[in-house]
């Protein structure tokens, strides 16, 4: 009997953690995004911020972020604990989320702003890497589109909802940066209690000595550049080159 042809949409083959780490994303990123889409008329409308404020607040929370993932992803191959650092990341987001409907005054905003960065910084790499550990190779680029196509859902479902609530609470916002702080704290349970870390054997994740100077760098670029492109073929020796012509 032929082998039966495999189905181009594969979800029942995803491991279990790999959706929790779908709901993980889908909980924190609707908390974010409820608490982020209402920020800037907070900050301006009650707080008295300005715009440029605003911008400069945005600004270093993002720079924050992008700083932090170069070295996550580093730090999760060298501990091996791909979980503790995902989880260290949703906690400190987690925990940030109660800092925004008690803030009184821009700069408990700014702090908050900077640790809940900090905290998106520290767990992208390694969750990433968390779904690879868990996935068969095969299935991997379907594990990594369910956990994205999760965090998108969460992304545009938390500012419709931040809306829906500002026209039912009559626009006060300290009540639904509070609801907000719900989902936060949902997505740390799933991936403190439900995911599950793969294990591996001991030796398995040593990391390379990557150490360079600025010397082997340097010899390295000049070697490149007085390498040849494409080495000239041999021609052959001609039979006749050197005879002396008798007449």
């Amino acid at each position: 009997m032929p082998p039966r042809p495999r189905s181009f949409f594969r979800w029942r083959e995803i491991p279990g953690s790999v959706w929790a780490l779908g709901l993980v994303s889908l909980f924190m990123d609707l908390s974010s995004e409820m608490i982020h889409a209402l920020l800037p008329l907070y900050l301006v409308g009650v707080l008295g911020a300005s715009a440029l404020t605003v911008g400069f607040i945005e600004g270093i929370a993002e720079a924050t972020a992008s700083i932090t993932k170069i070295f996550s992803g580093a730090l999760s191959d060298y501990l091996g604990k791909r979980k503790f650092l995902a989880a260290l990341g949703y906690g400190l987001a987690a925990f940030t989320k109660p800092v925004f409907p008690l803030a009184s005054s821009i700069a408990w905003v700014t702090a908050a702003r900077f640790v809940d960065r900090v905290g998106k910084g520290i767990r992208g790499a390694p969750r990433d890497a968390l779904v690879a550990d868990l996935t068969p190779a095969d299935l991997r680029g379907t594990a990594y589109g369910l956990r994205q196509s999760l965090d998108t859902v969460g992304a545009m479902i938390g500012p419709l909802l931040a809306i829906v609530f500002m026209v039912l609470l009559a626009d006060n916002f300290t009540a639904v940066f509070w609801i907000a702080v719900v989902p936060a704290f949902v997505s740390l349970a799933i991936i403190v209690f439900i995911v599950r870390e793969p294990e591996f054997p001991p030796d398995s994740r040593k990391v390379r000595d990557c150490s360079f100077s600025t010397s082997s760098v340097v010899r390295v670029t000049t070697g490149a550049a007085r390498r040849p492109s494409a080495k000239a073929p041999a021609q052959p020796e001609k039979p006749w080159a050197g005879a002396t012509t008798i007449s």
